[in-house]
């Protein structure tokens, strides 16, 4: 884990956040053109960088995707921040992506891309309101 001091955590938060936004467009746009295979890396992407922007207003950075989603769970999921499901979401699109994106005869099938890309959609609302909440009440206790 990497601490990130001395710089504006909120806008790194929405940097991250735009990137899991272009993320999913990018999902949506290789969905529609039928490459599901890489749909469904964008749409763990999206995931992934949505996961990084709530890390961002904490201080916190992974190096690894493995550490980041663990402690996102350690931390909110667990903890009940996110409903369980999260949690159990978050596998099953990674393990998706992971065989999309390395196992040779995997073929990715329309329904469970239509799926993954669903759920990145999900999730990426509800870190959405999350992250506007925490802004929200930083700026409160700092008025």
């Amino acid at each position: 884990m990497t601490q990130h001091d001395g710089y504006d955590r909120e806008a790194l938060s929405k940097y991250r956040m735009d990137t899991a936004k272009e993320d999913l467009k990018g999902a949506e746009i290789l969905f529609n053109a039928g490459e599901y295979r890489m749909a469904n890396n964008r749409a763990y992407y999206a995931i992934f960088h949505a996961i990084s922007a709530i890390h961002a207003l904490d201080g916190n950075a992974y190096k690894r995707h493995k550490d980041a989603i663990a402690n996102f769970n350690k931390n909110y999921v667990k903890t009940e921040i996110f409903p369980r499901e999260t949690g159990h979401m978050i596998s099953k699109v990674e393990l998706i992506r992971h065989a999309s994106d390395y196992d040779d005869f995997y073929v990715a099938s329309k329904e469970e891309t239509s799926e993954t890309i669903e759920s990145a959609r999900n999730f990426l609302d509800r870190v959405d309101i999350y992250i506007d909440n925490r802004i929200k009440q930083s700026n409160q206790v700092s008025e």
